[in-house]
């Protein structure tokens, strides 16, 4: 049991209030994210259900001519517009609070413990079913830190950047590639946020 798999962060998205869609430039960035899987043996995708991700996805299903399936679990910890009236400056001051309390609940939406282990069940689920296969995930930055921080040691995570835990919110960058393989159950981070293909 050696799963691979491509956690896809969504493409930059439209400003706005709860559940909107890809920008212009968040579609050049699918698009580019597509060409650099176009060419690479993958066997499933699986999205997040929320329009950011299922437009990225959709995208990436073409290139690699792969269908997709949405897995609620692949949703954000929390989301702007959850909470009726928020404004985005309370959202923003909310999710800092529930970053650096791992096991805060927000109002509407999972603590960031308990958003990571949503991530790693799925992902330990698909290799169970998914042994020797290339998946990719097309999630949201906060859940993909969430996870890393959930199964990670402070010091593997380290390695890949020094402030890793304070700076984790601004780490992982819209359509980067965080690779990570799952063996029997163990994960390894085998590349973290890569862009290049963007540039």
């Amino acid at each position: 049991m050696n799963t691979d798999f491509y956690l896809v962060r969504h493409a930059k998205k439209e400003k706005g209030i709860e559940d909107v869609a890809i920008s212009a430039e968040g579609m050049l960035q699918a698009q580019r994210t597509a060409r650099h899987f176009r060419n690479r043996q993958i066997n499933k995708i699986v999205s997040s259900p929320l329009k950011r991700a299922k437009q990225t996805a959709q995208l990436l299903a073409e290139a690699t001519k792969t269908t997709i399936s949405e897995d609620i679990r692949l949703r954000e910890r929390a989301n702007w517009g959850d909470l009726p009236g928020q404004t985005f400056e309370e959202f923003v001051e909310m999710w800092e609070r529930c970053t650096r309390d791992r096991d805060l609940s927000p109002p509407a939406g999972d603590s960031a413990r308990k958003a990571g282990e949503r991530l790693s069940a799925c992902l330990f689920e698909l290799s169970v079913e998914h042994p020797q296969d290339s998946i990719i995930i097309v999630t949201h930055g906060g859940l993909i830190t969430d996870f890393l921080v959930n199964v990670m040691t402070e010091d593997e995570l380290r390695k890949w950047h020094p402030n890793f835990i304070v700076e984790q919110s601004n780490l992982v960058a819209e359509c980067s590639i965080t690779r990570v393989n799952c063996k029997e159950g163990i994960f390894k981070l085998v590349d973290l946020a890569n862009v290049a293909h963007l540039l």
